[in-house]
């Protein structure tokens, strides 16, 4: 018995000394690259739509919703409007509106997630030569307000403004659709120091005279 435990001993320690003696080379070759790869810097399909440039068609003259339809077509698909007249007036049925300003000038090219915004009137309305820029109380004095809608003056003052319309004429019309109508008095007069002061408009409807 002993000398079985020996010789099994012995067995051991050579195979043991065998596997001992194969080599384990475990450095890595000079100039080999990780397994892993890299991400991939190839542009998606998102990537290569953003960066996708076309020529801005021209849309003056065109109704609001053709001009939408045909920027589309042609891959805008980030579209305003507003009121080219300063009213403040919403676009909400866009066939009773044509475009007449926008933006970026026809033949620019630009990439086609760039925002268009049409400048619009009602379709019996005449262009303005240029889009009437909304009046701004931003540098805390009273604007002149005459000639521009009520909505347009409110939307001008501190949303914490007292404001009061009358209707100029004297008839005690309520004033609803303040987009319709035009300031024609106001007190303070433009130029004021607005300190948080009340405000009192007197309108007329935009097809009427200021009394």
């Amino acid at each position: 018995m002993r000398s079985h435990i020996i010789s099994a001993v012995l067995l051991c320690t050579a195979s043991a000394g065998a596997v001992a003696c194969q080599p384990t080379d475990t450095t890595k070759p000079s100039g080999s690259t990780p397994s892993a790869t890299s991400a991939s810097t190839a542009p998606t399909k998102d990537n290569k739509q953003a960066e996708q440039s076309k020529s801005v068609p021209n849309f003056v003259g065109m109704g609001l919703q053709s001009a939408q339809d045909a920027a589309q077509k042609q891959g805008f698909y980030v579209l305003k409007s507003h009121d080219s007249l300063g009213r403040g007036r919403f676009q909400a049925f866009d066939r009773n509106w044509k475009v007449c300003t926008q933006n970026y000038k026809a033949g620019k090219v630009v990439p086609t997630d760039t925002e268009l915004n049409f400048g619009a009137i009602k379709l019996d309305e005449t262009c303005p030569a240029h889009d009437q820029n909304a009046p701004s109380a931003a540098g805390g004095t009273m604007p002149d307000f005459r000639g521009k809608s009520v909505k347009a003056a409110r939307q001008a003052l501190d949303s914490s403004t007292s404001i009061t319309v009358n209707d100029a004429t004297g008839d005690s019309r309520w004033v609803l659709m303040e987009s319709n109508w035009q300031v024609c008095t106001q007190k303070p007069a433009a130029g004021a120091k607005l300190n948080g002061q009340p405000v009192t408009l007197g309108a007329v409807k935009f097809e009427e005279h200021c009394p």
